[in-house]
């Protein structure tokens, strides 16, 4: 099995920035992607950005520009720094990602969350 754990959020003046992490754990896992969505109250779970083992990025719109995402050398670990903060950024993030375990003949495909953590955008 894989586990995610992840940095705490916090509150942000509007401007501001905070830096999230997000470390993958587990034993004879590789990584297909990680990344990072958000949920905000009464709404649907949006991406916010992913980075694949090849190191390519995608952002919606709506965070290009202001956020971006990482990894470590070792690549199980992703962080998401996140500046010039907006009050509709406001949401509980969750860490994502997608695995390929391999516990037997073949390995499997394996998707795993984060416990999620929220990010309050507010003066």
């Amino acid at each position: 099995q894989v586990q995610l754990v992840e940095s705490a959020g916090g509150l942000v003046q509007p401007g501001g920035s905070l830096r999230l992490s997000c470390a993958a754990s587990g034993s004879r896992f590789s990584i297909n992607v990680m990344g990072w969505y958000r949920q905000a109250p009464g709404k649907e779970r949006e991406l916010v950005a992913v980075i694949t083992s090849g190191g390519n990025t995608n952002y919606p719109d709506s965070v290009k520009g202001r956020f971006t995402i990482s990894t470590d050398n070792a690549k199980t670990t992703v962080s998401l720094q996140m500046n010039s903060l907006k009050p509709e950024d406001t949401a509980v993030y969750y860490c994502y990602g997608a695995f390929t375990v391999v516990d037997g003949p073949k390995g499997r495909y394996l998707e795993v969350w984060g416990q999620g953590t929220l990010v309050t955008v507010s003066s």
